[in-house]
């Protein structure tokens, strides 16, 4: 099969399983302590946030998708245009194909052209060279460098790879010698806490812990097999909120994806600790079924409640959701229970802060 059948095979099956799923993931086992008196006035609502070193008017991003036939092309350049009609960062799908047959670098090369201006992250995988690291890099001129680590993807996908060893080692590598931010991402599987610190010794400058919850590689590529015999791996991982609360405190910088439906989720990842939040399937699923316009109104919209949704908790800017108090339940408490998370000091991060309305020259 040619990589661009794949390529095209990936948007049909993500689609596919975009539109079965149930809509239940571990997000909503997230649940913000209603403070019915913290509320702020919206003028003083920002949405911008920043991590190593890059700054953002917003703290949501379109994540990676596709690219590599002339259909993806197509998909990539009505991202690329959404993202500069919103304002939004985004991210290449994975370059590997134009690596390997720069034939299809218009496919990729789309996504700068339409967003001349645009914060626009390259992607490729562990395996890459520096050199085409960089030429990654170049082809879109991008402003930081997403590497993807996907094993539980890689094991069923009947080309994938089958060697792992060299992914850490070349990791740090491609971080020490590119002149841009890297980002590490999982593809929908999870960062465990002891992975992102192991990312934060090889120099990169951020990891999207990317979670279970969302697109489901894993099933992609078992139904791409003639007998679809690796069905057991069908939701291998870790939640995305799980992936957040296992690595608190960690310095390296957050990004979170894998799940995220709606602004209520960004506004949960945000308060569990990401500085930033990407979604792809429901933003593609939007494209395809209604066009770039309807695309661009749906960013839009979900700033515009991002915003609302600060302003009621009394955060003025994405980072101040780190001091709102959350209860856990279900599964997600019980993995912070093996785990050894403690989830009453989330209940009660409020209780140490003054309070952000102070009344002067009261009578009674």
């Amino acid at each position: 099969m040619s990589s661009a059948q794949r390529k095209d095979d990936h948007v049909r099956l993500a689609i596919e399983q975009h539109h079965a799923h149930s809509g239940r993931n571990q997000f909503d086992d997230v649940t913000f302590v209603h403070h019915a008196l913290a509320g702020i006035d919206r003028p003083d609502v920002s949405l911008g946030t920043t991590f190593a070193g890059i700054e953002w008017q917003v703290p949501i991003y379109i994540n990676a998708m596709t690219g590599g036939s002339e259909k993806t092309g197509i998909i990539n350049r009505d991202l690329a245009i959404a993202a500069r009609e919103a304002g939004v960062p985004i991210a290449s799908g994975s370059m590997n194909a134009y690596l390997k047959d720069p034939s299809c670098a218009g496919t990729f090369r789309v996504l700068r052209d339409e967003n001349p201006d645009g914060f626009v992250m390259a992607n490729i995988n562990a395996t890459t060279t520096v050199d085409n690291a960089q030429r990654a890099i170049d082809l879109i001129e991008a402003n930081a460098l997403q590497i993807h680590i996907n094993t539980a993807q890689e094991t069923p996908m009947p080309e994938g790879d089958r060697s792992f060893a060299s992914w850490v080692s070349q990791i740090e590598k491609i971080a020490a010698a590119v002149d841009v931010p890297v980002i590490v991402k999982e593809v929908g599987n999870g960062l465990s806490r002891q992975t992102v610190l192991l990312l934060g010794e090889l120099g990169v400058q951020a990891a999207d812990v990317s979670g279970r919850g969302g697109t489901d590689f894993a099933r992609i590529e078992n139904g791409r097999r003639e007998l679809a015999d690796y069905a057991f791996l069908h939701g291998w991982g870790q939640s995305t909120a799980a992936c957040l609360l296992d690595a608190q405190d960690v310095p390296l910088p957050l990004l979170a994806s894998g799940g995220v439906r709606h602004p209520l989720d960004v506004v949960r990842a945000l308060a569990l600790g990401a500085r930033a939040v990407g979604s792809s399937a429901g933003f593609l699923r939007t494209l395809l079924d209604d066009g770039v316009d309807a695309l661009v109104v749906k960013l839009t919209t979900w700033l515009d409640q991002l915003a609302a949704l600060q302003t009621m908790l009394g955060a003025r800017t994405p980072a101040d959701l780190t001091r709102c108090d959350l209860l856990l339940h279900g599964e997600l408490r019980d993995f912070c229970a093996d785990r050894g998370i403690d989830t009453r000091r989330l209940a009660q991060r409020s209780s140490s802060l003054k309070p952000l309305h102070q009344t002067t020259g009261s009578t009674r």
